[in-house]
């Protein structure tokens, strides 16, 4: 008999990708309007919750035997499953090691644990060979991650943890064990008297507009404003805490601090 979830709803991004590269695709009933990963999850799965709020009715609707969230920002979301009876599992991964660890858990679960290690292995091998271009950079950019503009928001463990792996120094990592977004808050003065050599903005979805950056007083000071070095990376690429911050997220860091460690400015 099998016992593992049939019906499974997915508030956030990085459990529907992870179910699919599982090959556990079919098990998924739900999923949030903000998925992009894999873009056929858009055509195949019902929207039924943004990130903090949901359609309780359309959950229910689905009949699922399980519902996945993330972090202390769906805290009431999932109170209020948990209170009309459904069951719910939620992961506060914040770290490149909890994030592997929720991939091989979550491949415990709808009974694909060999396909979970495996490809917790794949992505741990990607790490590594992004660390060793890191390593052998001429030298470690300081690089100021942006997360949140007003107020503005420094980078989340495993974005801080992958600036590192890509070779990077991040200007604020003594900040990054802050899993609250409220911990993370910086200033102006703060950023100018690190003067980053590079810098990465990720506005959590919202499109990043440089002039907001550039105008702040003070700013044309800082050698990433000084030679043109602030870049994007999508949200859905580095802000989400599953495969894809460990792949394309990373490898798309990793070239930012490259192009950074080459420069003379």
């Amino acid at each position: 008999m099998d016992r593992y979830p049939k019906r499974i709803v997915c508030l956030t991004e990085e459990t529907t990708e992870t179910l699919y590269l599982l090959g556990a695709q079919d098990r998924i009933v739900g999923i949030s309007g903000f998925t992009q990963r894999p873009p056929q999850a858009r055509r195949e799965k019902p929207i039924v919750s943004a990130f903090t709020s949901a359609d309780i009715a359309k959950i229910e609707a689905q009949s699922p035997d399980l519902v996945l969230a993330f972090s202390d920002l769906q805290a009431d979301l999932v109170r209020d499953l948990i209170a009309r009876g459904h069951q719910v599992l939620a992961w506060n991964q914040r770290s490149l090691e909890e994030i592997l660890n929720m991939i091989v858990v979550l491949g415990a679960i709808v009974g694909k644990s060999r396909e979970g290690l495996e490809l917790a292995g794949r992505l741990e091998r990607e790490l590594d060979s992004v660390r060793a271009k890191g390593a052998a950079l001429p030298r470690r950019p300081k690089v100021y991650f942006e997360e949140w503009p007003d107020p503005m928001i420094s980078g989340i463990r495993w974005v801080s943890e992958l600036i590192e792996v890509a070779g990077g120094e991040d200007v604020f990592s003594e900040l990054q064990t802050g899993g609250l977004a409220r911990e993370r808050i910086v200033t102006p003065e703060q950023v100018i008297e690190r003067d980053p050599e590079l810098i990465v903005a990720s506005w959590c979805g919202k499109m990043l507009k440089p002039e907001r950056i550039l105008s702040r007083p003070g700013f044309e000071n800082i050698r990433a404003v000084r030679a043109q070095r602030i870049h994007e990376i999508k949200s859905t690429l580095i802000l989400q805490p599953g495969p894809a911050s460990l792949t394309d997220g990373l490898r798309e860091l990793h070239q930012h601090i490259a192009a950074a460690a080459h420069d003379n400015d």
